[in-house]
């Protein structure tokens, strides 16, 4: 996989930089723009380059329609502050548009074509699209590591037709998830959260014979409590998956991966409750389980002492509620302090976990925070991406 900052002659060359600008608004107003902030380097370099840039990227699901509530007019506006740089909107059919017609202007560096998916051909993957999409360019450049599990024309049929090449911040996110996959130093643990156990086996499975622990946090703990006989009392679970569990326990046995799970909890009666510690053998029928307890906290932080990389995918409990924050900001913060004596490789990932590092303000005390969500889970799955794929 060749990446663009290894092509010698990129001035006045024109690249088709494709992106995940697929950020949160409200009211045209952005309420998250960590994606923006990732792609500056990117921009900045090909700026120095003096090349020629036409962003792609999209927001949301139209479903190949033009709808204004998706337009990426408010990330046009966001990026132009950030880079003090003006960048042209193009509104125009985008099979109508001819090289020739996109730099007209001697002042002209940065073009945004308007979201890749008003038209259906993208997530089709369809071949004349991405054959029309790469004629208005000398190069296309992949910086949009979160889109590249989607077969789209955009990312994965464009590179067929010309020169093709990885971003900056496309290789920093391969890189990190290699010293979680294959470049691993060890002891290495993972700690896994979310709701259902079901959506993430596949990862669970790939990930137990490279890892020396797995900390199972949040709701899908609760699967693991019951499976061991505890009242969990109105806590949040999924059903049918005892099976499953019995199968990881099984797994982790035979390659000598430690399976832990909370020993006690926080309770209580409602999400807006205060919280109340619990050993696991007296929670009640209408308790809540919404974070980890201080035993539990103690013993993670014993493994994230001894381990030399990390993967942490899912907050402890209900953060949005302070009463059940304090087991995430504690593992966040025994992350921290030995990423901080550079002791410990540390990769984040999954939405509600980057909500709560973004919380803490300590986004640059991780090693690589991954802001890809089914990106990120199907490369640890160990699935091939056709955005990556194709660049290979």
């Amino acid at each position: 996989m060749n990446n663009i900052k290894d092509q010698e002659n990129l001035s006045h060359k024109i690249v088709l930089l494709r992106l995940d600008l697929n950020v949160p608004l409200k009211d045209d107003l952005i309420t998250d723009e960590t994606r923006i902030n990732k792609i500056i380097p990117m921009i900045n370099f090909l700026i120095e380059k003096k090349s020629k840039i036409i962003i792609i990227s999209h927001i949301g699901r139209p479903k190949g329609q033009i709808n204004k509530i998706f337009s990426l007019k408010p990330v046009c506006l966001n990026l132009e502050k950030k880079i003090n740089k003006k960048i042209k909107l193009l509104n125009d059919n985008i099979f109508k548009l001819k090289k020739n017609d996109l730099f007209k202007s001697p002042y002209d560096q940065i073009v945004f074509l308007e979201n890749i998916r008003f038209y259906k051909e993208e997530e089709k993957n369809d071949t004349s699209f991405a054959k029309h999409l790469a004629s208005l360019a000398d190069f296309y450049v992949n910086d949009a590591f979160s889109c590249s599990h989607r077969a789209h024309a955009s990312l994965s049929k464009i590179t067929k037709f010309i020169p093709s090449f990885a971003g900056l911040q496309l290789e920093t996110e391969i890189n990190a998830l290699k010293k979680i996959t294959t470049e691993i130093k060890k002891p290495i643990t993972c700690i896994i959260g979310g709701s259902k156990i079901s959506t993430k086996i596949g990862i669970i499975k790939n990930l137990i014979p490279k890892f020396d622990n797995i900390i199972f946090v949040g709701g899908m703990a609760n699967n693991i409590i019951s499976f061991k006989g505890n009242n969990i009392g109105r806590s949040i679970k999924e059903d049918n998956c005892e099976i499953i569990i019995k199968e990881i326990f099984e797994t982790s046995k035979k390659h000598s991966c430690v399976i832990t799970f909370p020993e006690d909890v926080l309770v209580g009666k409602n999400l807006d409750d205060k919280s109340q510690i619990k050993e696991l053998s007296n929670i009640k029928d209408d308790d809540f389980i919404l974070d980890i307890g201080p035993r539990t906290i103690q013993q993670i932080k014993n493994i994230i002492e001894i381990s030399k990389t990390i993967l942490w995918n899912g907050p402890a409990g209900y953060f949005e509620n302070p009463n059940f924050a304090y087991g995430s900001f504690e593992i966040a913060k025994a992350i921290i302090k030995k990423n901080k004596n550079k002791s410990i490789y540390s990769v984040v990932g999954g939405g509600d976990t980057v909500a709560l590092i973004n919380q803490i303000k300590a986004m640059k005390d991780f090693n690589f925070v991954s802001t890809a969500g089914g990106a990120f889970l199907e490369y640890l799955e160990g699935k091939d991406l056709p955005g990556i794929k194709a660049l290979n």
